[in-house]
């Protein structure tokens, strides 16, 4: 079909606009309303190949879509035969690309906005012209693409302690309104999973909570936040992740959830999500043999993706998997039966294949040998549409690079993440009242530990930023090496250090927090991500944690720490041996 006549058909599938807070009935979500049956006569006009193509979201190397660096290019020729994002959206009919900072795609807002026209151009000229769904994943907090100057928010976790659904809400609008601009419209959150273990090594601070209800609120307030800004959430990783202690990006794990415990703890923040509307849920590369005895991964599994979340949760939008080139759901079946058997048990979208030629060729066979038939292909093809409609993205599906700046990074989102972020951080002990520090005396204060890389490649490291903002608020501080700290400790009125995610036993972290301790100097102890950190170190004068490295969360911790702001937050989850759910201190 030429490229204008389907999208001349596309775009009178649109109908009115809704705002963001007009009631809508369960399941549907705020955006342009889709004319179903002018999206279904469009795919019913496509070719197969158009079909299928549509079906995939990929990535792709390069900062532009035509011009890439010479490296990227050759990954790109390498792994999908092309030279350009642009030669990869014309041959496979991609129906969406995913955006990666490692896949050198997010430079810059300027460069992501011009990236995203000129894959939008490609998608418009060849195939069906359908536009192109293009995504990331920002989640914010410790998983975030794109970095300053884009504002970064709190993440999940943090706004759990934060406990307020209407600072999720603008959390997420924010979010939504700086991706738009982008031209990106599909982003791969909320995380709807309830971090119920400590050693969940993959989920932890990603999550909002280990308490079902307040995930769930949070949860479908960021849906309502993203989609009421033009962006579709996505809310992941189904069933739930939450309990596991193994990877799905290395390995398959398995959860021992009983269907009971399934109901209560797993069930209710994907029920809120599908209830606020959630255009996308995303599902888990994890065996959870309670749900399907069959040991397939949920992704792959019919009763767990048609029967509970098609069928008894009711959600009628898009079903993505989790990343296709994931261990999780490569060990039982090889790459050119996943992409089949994921649509087999319901799934819609096929995200980043690790061969794409290889799974866009398989779903082909698929239909043509019967194991899939073409309809099944156009009912996946037709909620994809049907997303892009509501998103606007057949009326426009181009970023206003000229305004980009109006938008991405703006003093009033980044002030909105500061206000936010505020009421994050939680004091979890000072049984000397050492804190507020004061700072109006100009104490002389010492700031190590930890230095985790940045999750964007642009804030940090933590305890310079720390310190800074210490300096900044009135105190004299001092940032030193891990190496350097004990030896330097006498004589300072306070040593603040970092740590971030400490192991259970002896490691580096515990006998660099004992020796500060062993000093004598009073020490304060800043959690940088998971607040599980302290029940594995010695007691220290005072315990904070703040759920996230980034410089918004340490400008918030400093804040704190110096009685510029009092700590209002709460734990999220329980410190075991340590703290209960919901324990915070106030000066």
């Amino acid at each position: 079909m030429a490229a204008a006549t389907a999208a001349g058909a596309a775009s009178s599938a649109v109908g009115s606009r809704h705002t963001p807070d007009d009631p809508r009935p369960s399941g549907s979500a705020p955006g342009r309303r889709p004319d179903r049956e002018r999206l279904r006569a469009l795919t019913a006009s496509m070719g197969l190949p158009e079909l299928v193509g549509q079906l995939f979201v990929s990535r792709a190397y390069g900062h532009s879509a035509t011009d890439p660096d010479p490296a990227d290019a050759d990954l790109n020729q390498a792994q999908f035969g092309v030279r350009t994002a642009a030669e990869l959206v014309a041959r496979y009919h991609l129906g969406g690309i995913v955006y990666f900072a490692w896949a050198h795609n997010t430079r810059s807002p300027h460069q992501i906005a011009a990236l995203s026209n000129g894959l939008q151009r490609a998608a418009a000229g060849s195939g069906a012209g359908v536009p192109l769904l293009l995504s990331v994943d920002q989640e914010h907090g410790a998983v975030a693409r794109i970095g300053r100057p884009a504002t970064l928010l709190p993440g999940a976790m943090a706004l759990g302690a934060g406990g307020s659904p209407a600072d999720a809400r603008r959390a997420a609008r924010v979010a939504g309104a700086e991706l738009a601009a982008l031209g990106i419209r599909q982003d791969y959150a909320p995380v709807a999973d309830v971090n119920v273990n400590p050693a969940n090594p993959v989920i932890g601070v990603r999550s909002f909570g280990s308490d079902p209800d307040a995930v769930a609120e949070l949860a479908a307030a960021q849906v309502r936040g993203y989609q009421g800004a033009g962006v579709a959430a996505t809310a992941k990783h189904f069933p739930g992740h939450g309990d596991t202690e193994t990877d799905s990006h290395v390995g398959l794990p398995v959860m021992r959830h009983s269907r009971a415990q399934w109901e209560e703890l797993d069930e209710p923040p994907f029920r809120a999500a599908v209830e606020a509307g959630a255009d996308v849920v995303m599902t888990a590369h994890i065996v959870f043999p309670a749900l399907d005895p069959s040991g397939d991964p949920a992704t792959l599994s019919r009763p767990i993706v048609t029967g509970i979340l098609r069928e008894r949760l009711g959600f009628r939008g898009v079903v993505v998997t989790d990343a296709l080139d994931m261990a999780g759901v490569r060990q039982k079946y090889g790459d050119d039966r996943v992409p089949v058997l994921a649509l087999k048990a319901g799934c819609d979208q096929l995200l980043n294949a690790p061969d794409l030629g290889l799974a866009y060729r398989s779903v082909l066979a698929a239909v043509g040998s019967g194991e899939l038939t073409r309809e099944r292909i156009e009912e996946s093809v037709l909620r994809i549409l049907e997303v892009k409609a509501r998103r606007g993205l057949f009326d426009d599906p181009y970023a206003d690079e000229e305004r980009v700046d109006a938008v991405v990074g703006t003093g009033e989102h980044l002030a909105a993440a500061d206000t936010i972020a505020a009421g994050t951080t939680t004091l979890l002990a000072n049984p000397r009242g050492l804190l507020p520090l004061d700072a109006a005396s100009g104490p002389r204060l010492l700031v190590t530990g930890a230095e985790p890389p940045s999750p964007t490649g642009t804030t940090g490291p933590p305890v310079q930023v720390l310190a800074r903002e210490l300096t900044a608020l009135g105190c004299r501080a001092q940032a030193l090496p891990a190496d350097q700290a004990v030896a330097a400790a006498p004589g300072h009125a306070a040593v603040v250090v970092c740590t971030y995610n400490v192991p259970e036993g002896e490691s580096p972290q515990r006998t660099l927090v004992a020796d500060l301790v062993a000093t004598g100097v009073p020490v304060v102890l800043v959690a940088v991500r998971n607040p599980y950190d302290p029940a594995r170190l010695p007691e220290c004068a005072a315990e904070v944690a703040t759920y996230t490295w980034t410089d918004v969360e340490l400008r918030a911790a400093a804040r704190v720490l110096t009685g510029a702001r009092r700590p209002s937050g709460r734990l999220p989850v329980p410190v075991p041996g340590r703290y209960p759910l919901g324990h915070g201190l106030e000066y």
